[in-house]
This record gives structure tokens, C-alpha cells and sequence, in this order.
């Protein structure tokens, strides 16, 4: 097996020496397939984890579902979400699932805590104990769900990878990602459906098609673009209060999709136009290696790989400065004893390897 050529892309000072690494890779790709810019290895396969939830949202919208059900944005963008379990997501699941047919005790997600703190307190003083709905990945399985009421396929074992929700999916991903389904490494995420391993390369793609889709066939490109749409109108629904990917959504005002993963895997995608006028639609995946289980590197890398692209301006970076890029570390006293920073530059990987 060839050795990980990851390389360092976040790190921590104390003083003026460099305590901690988080190593990585990043690929940025435009919708026709070429890398545009990179650090370490684009190729580097690995599991996207709710990275993958847009594509696998495709499908159901690709079918006619919103359409069929009367759903909104919000509802939409819930397809996609890793949402924090508000009373504010839960009404929105509970109206798609009313409209879809779908019941919560149908859910093969699990439960677990609502990842805003403020809910998971007010369900504590009302004596109340989480369900499925909580669940950050409940919308995802409502879609899936959903799937299989619009084709008039079974409920029972939905997540299994021979049932036709999930055949589906996987061929949609392969398609938008143009890696054969054979080539696919499949394996069970955290909430018990099937999650997909590729090159970061290929999930940039697939980012940068569900911005600008219109080389892919008319009922696929109104999907993407329908899903899009949902989320950054929407981006409450993605995630929640005060969590990157909503904030980063909503500052930039719908000129960027942003979905994370666990374990530190982070997808963006541009649409054209997004960094200038006439610039191209960019896809843009990256993988911290150690899992970033604190989320202390992947916002703040997100937000670098942004500015180096010229993505961002000055203000909206400012207005995401909580995240990144630079953050000063600070003792229990708060005084400043070092810094935590990116550690990678583009250009000068790119001029490294003749590019």
C-alpha cells in the first residue's frame, strides 16, 4: 500500500514554537474535471461521511419528489442537513413527514442528543427524552424514505445496500462523481446507511457539477440546482445556530454551499461567478487526517482555502472570524500564549511540483 502523502495544514504555537499538526489534503476542481489547485494528495481516498448527504438527496429530487409532496426550502435543504435538533428543525422534519407519508418510528437512524445545547436543556426541563427527529442525520432518512413512498418501493430495510433507494443513490453518486460504482468503496456511517469512500478529486467534482450542472442531462440539472437553491436559502436547516456551515452560508449571501463531514472531511462548492464575474464553478473537498474530533482545524482551513481563492471579502471574513483562519489560544487566565493557524499556501505547492 503507497504511503498517506498528506501534508501540514493547520498548526498550534506556544510561544514561538510549533506544539501541534494537523496534516491533510485538499483538492479544488472545476466542473469539467480539471484540478485547479491542491496540498498533499487530491487523490486520497476517503469516506466523505455527511459530506455525501446533497448527492444523496439527488435522487428523490431528481424524481419529481419536492414537486410531488409540496415541499419548501427548508424542507429541502433538511434532505441534506447534519441539523442540531432545534424545535425549529424538528417542525420543519415533522412537516416533510407529513407531507411524504413518512412516520419518525419508520427512522433506522438512531437517537441521540440534540447537538444544540440550548434544546437539549429545554428537553431536559420539560422531562423529555430525544427521539429520532433529534437525530442530526433525520432528514437524510426521511429522504430516503420518501424515496422509496415516491416509487412505490418497500419501507422495511431501506438502508441495506441491495435495497433500490440505496442502488439508486449509489448510481447517482458514481454518476456526479465519475468514479464507477465498482470502484466505490461502501461502508456503514454513523446513522446506519451506507456512506461512500473516493478521491477527494472526485468529490470536488461532484460539488462543482451540483453548481453548475448544465453539461448533465435537464431533469438532473434542475435537481442540482433545486438542492442547491434549498440550501443557501436555507441554511439553518443545514446545520444550525452558531455552526459553520449555516454561518459561512449565510454571510456569503448564496455564493457558497458548504457541507461537513465527521471525521474531519469538509466539501464546498462555488457556483460561477462566485469570485468573480466569468470565474468558473469550483468544487472543493479536503480530509483533516487525524478526524479533527474538536473541530478546531477544519473551519478555519475551510476559511483559508476561501480567502487564498479570493472567495471571501475582508468584511465576510471578518464576520466569520470566530472560526478562523487565525485564532489566538489562550490560557485558563485568557492570556494569549500562542496562536492557532493554516500552514499551507497554494501557490507555492503548486510551483513545488512544476506546476
Amino acid at each position: 500500500m503507497p504511503p498517506i502523502k498528506h501534508e501540514p495544514l493547520f498548526e498550534l504555537t506556544r510561544g514561538w514554537i510549533v506544539e501541534s499538526i494537523h496534516i491533510g489534503s485538499i483538492a479544488v476542481v472545476d466542473s469539467k474535471g480539471t484540478l485547479v489547485a491542491w496540498v498533499g494528495d487530491p487523490y486520497h481516498a476517503t469516506y466523505l461521511r455527511s459530506t455525501a448527504k446533497p448527492f444523496q438527496a439527488l435522487p428523490f429530487v431528481e424524481l419529481g419528489g419536492p414537486a410531488r409532496f409540496g415541499l419548501t426550502s427548508p424542507e429541502i435543504a433538511l434532505l441534506c442537513a447534519s441539523h442540531s435538533g432545534t424545535d425549529e428543525h424538528v417542525a420543519a422534519l415533522q412537516s416533510l413527514q407529513r407531507k411524504t407519508g413518512v412516520r419518525e418510528d419508520d427512522l433506522l437512524c438512531g437517537v441521540h442528543e440534540p447537538y444544540d445545547e440550548p434544546a437539549g436543556n429545554a428537553l431536559r426541563e420539560r422531562g423529555e427524552i430525544p427521539t429520532s427527529n433529534r437525530h442530526n442525520c433525520s432528514g437524510k432518512h426521511t429522504g430516503m424514505l420518501a424515496l422509496a413512498r415516491l416509487q412505490g418501493w418497500s419501507l422495511e430495510d431501506y438502508l441495506s445496500t441491495s435495497h433500490p433507494v440505496q442502488k439508486l443513490i449509489l448510481e447517482s453518486f458514481s454518476e456526479m462523481t465519475d468514479v464507477p460504482v465498482e470502484k466505490i468503496q461502501v461502508g456503514i456511517d454513523g446513522c446506519s446507511a451506507p456512506n461512500f469512500a473516493i478521491p477527494l478529486f472526485n468529490t470536488a467534482l461532484g460539488f462543482a457539477r451540483l453548481c453548475d450542472p448544465e453539461t448533465l442531462n435537464p431533469d438532473r440539472a434542475r435537481a442540482c440546482t433545486t438542492i442547491i437553491q434549498a440550501m443557501t436559502t436555507a441554511p439553518r436547516m443545514v446545520a444550525g445556530p452558531g455552526r459553520f456551515d449555516t454561518l459561512l452560508m449565510e454571510v456569503s449571501a448564496k455564493r457558497i454551499v458548504s457541507k461537513g463531514g465527521a471525521e474531519g472531511y469538509q466539501g464546498l462548492g462555488l457556483p460561477p461567478g462566485a469570485i468573480h464575474a466569468g470565474s468558473p464553478a469550483l468544487g472543493i473537498a479536503f480530509k483533516i487526517a487525524d478526524g479533527d474530533l474538536r473541530s478546531r482545524a477544519r473551519p478555519a482551513v475551510a476559511l483559508e482555502i476561501l480567502r487564498q481563492l479570493g472567495v471571501l471579502t475582508p468584511i465576510e471574513l471578518e464576520n466569520l472570524s470566530r472560526f478562523g483562519p487565525r485564532l489566538p489560544l489562550r490560557n485558563w487566565r485568557e492570556i494569549e500564549v500562542g496562536e492557532a493557524r493554516p500552514s499551507f499556501i497554494f501557490g507555492k505547492h503548486q510551483e513545488e511540483n512544476g506546476s
